[in-house]
């Protein structure tokens, strides 16, 4: 027994001298989880969601009132231009019709008899004027005889009264013509009176046809025959017939955060899923990218808001898709991915790499804890202002690893990487965490590398590391 107690009592002395001898080797060192600086395909993306409109719709309402007859298509049906879709009840609208165009007919008898009657009264002026040539004749015959004492008297006044008659019966032929043309034309302007009339009440009869005004399809069909309609305001009960979505040019309406929309512009591309086809990526474009700000509580646009709170805002982007599917629906829920920048084969490293360093921490403090001044006589020196940069792991003289602060600049931002436009070379080994501990870390610590988290949780390039 007392051997086993002794057995006991040599192993715990052991592993407390393990325990001793680790600590002190890594007394002075901070655990640290690293990464690479590495070369990558770069791409900046902004998310939106929406739903899926087609380019072209329109909600077919009623013109006329009254109660629908027949509709002859449904919903889900394909429909053609000028195909007719639904009619309401139209006899008054017909009865019109059919009335103007028997006035019309009727005009068009009375304006030929008009025009047989000036061809009549035509002839007579030229009778006329050829009896008034012959009476003339005779008449100049009979001066001649009368002047040489040939003609009595009494034949030359016969002469004369034969010619002033012809005379008289031209000029009423010629009041008869007019007469008539006149009369014609009084007809034509009646029979375009009851053509104007035709137009008005045809017009009023194909308010109660309803046709398709493109390609298309039903979409929604709110009205069934034997109810009746009324032509009011749009989305108004009774008013609206049906819906036609012309589907051939399909589009994904989302809405975008207003610190993102100043790097939408048209012409972008876009990947657009759709909560119903999963699985799916339909590729597209920015077609439009709105001007106008919506409050995201109730999608009205900051303009027309009567209210004065200060909330979130999002702006309307349109993307149209380059191969829609036939099994798009218009109001399917869905997201785009809007690509804004894009960048191939740049320095990337790990967004959580990035921090703030101010040189000023790296001094020395007092054993309050404070800062030394470095001159107790001038007043107190302006701060010092942080820079971003990254701490790069590196050997010092003695072999030990450091983390030395540098600088860098940035360029684009992916999804869990951001470009390096200077300041780091590709393959440098790079502190990525922990968070707290990156935040508190000092230029130039003692590190060692954690390599008790596996190396596929640390993200891009990411490997454990130890820090000092």
């Amino acid at each position: 027994m007392k051997k086993i107690l002794l057995i006991v009592l040599a192993i715990i002395v052991a592993g407390g001298l393990v325990g001793l001898f680790v600590y002190r080797q890594q007394a002075g060192y901070t655990k640290v989880l690293t990464g690479k600086v590495t070369r990558q395909d770069l791409a900046t993306v902004v998310s939106g969601t929406g739903q899926i409109k087609p380019k072209t719709y329109a909600n077919l309402g009623a013109n006329a009132m009254g109660r629908v007859t027949h509709i002859s298509v449904k919903e889900g049906d394909t429909v053609k231009l000028g195909q007719v879709v639904a009619t309401i009840q139209n006899v008054q609208q017909e009865a019109a019709v059919s009335s103007q165009q028997a006035a019309i007919a009727a005009a068009g008898t009375d304006i030929a008899a008009s025009i047989a009657g000036e061809k009549t009264a035509q002839a007579n002026v030229e009778k006329a004027q050829a009896d008034l040539e012959q009476k003339k004749l005779d008449w100049v015959r009979a001066q001649g005889l009368y002047q040489a004492g040939i003609l009595a008297k009494q034949d030359y006044d016969a002469k004369k009264a034969l010619y002033d008659t012809d005379v008289a019966s031209l000029d009423q032929s010629a009041a008869a013509l007019n007469q008539a043309r006149a009369q014609t034309d009084s007809l034509r302007g009646h029979q375009k009176m009851a053509v104007a009339s035709l137009r008005t009440n045809q017009d009023l009869l194909n308010q109660t046809i309803l046709t398709a005004p493109f390609d298309g399809i039903v979409t929604n069909e709110p009205v069934r025959e034997g109810e009746s309609v009324v032509p009011g305001i749009q989305n108004t009960v009774g008013s609206t017939l049906m819906t036609l979505a012309d589907m051939s040019v399909v589009t994904a309406e989302v809405k975008v955060d207003e610190t993102d929309i100043v790097n939408i512009v048209i012409g972008q591309p876009a990947e657009v899923t759709v909560d119903a086809l999963p699985g799916k990526i339909f590729k597209g474009h920015v077609t439009l990218a709105g001007d106008q700000a919506l409050l995201r509580s109730t999608g009205v646009a900051t303009l027309q808001s009567t209210t004065g709170t200060e909330e979130a805002k999002d702006f309307k982007v349109v993307i149209t898709l380059d191969s829609p599917s036939a099994d798009l629906r218009p109001g399917l829920s869905t997201t785009a991915k809007i690509t804004t920048a894009h960048k191939a084969n740049v320095i990337s490293l790990p967004i959580q790499a990035l921090t703030m360093h101010n040189s000023a921490d790296d001094n020395p403090k007092g054993k309050d804890g404070v800062q030394a001044a470095t001159n107790s006589f001038t007043s107190a020196p302006a701060k010092t202002p942080s820079v971003q940069g990254v701490y790069v792991v590196e050997k010092d003289p003695r072999g030990k690893l450091r983390a030395r602060f540098v600088p860098v600049t940035t360029g684009i931002t992916g999804s869990t990487d951001i470009e390096v436009t200077s300041g780091l070379n590709e393959g440098q080994e790079i502190v990525t965490g922990p968070f707290k501990t990156l935040r508190a870390l000092k230029n130039g610590s003692l590190v060692k590398r954690d390599t008790s988290t596996p190396a596929a949780a640390q993200g891009t390039g990411g490997t454990s590391v130890t820090v000092s």
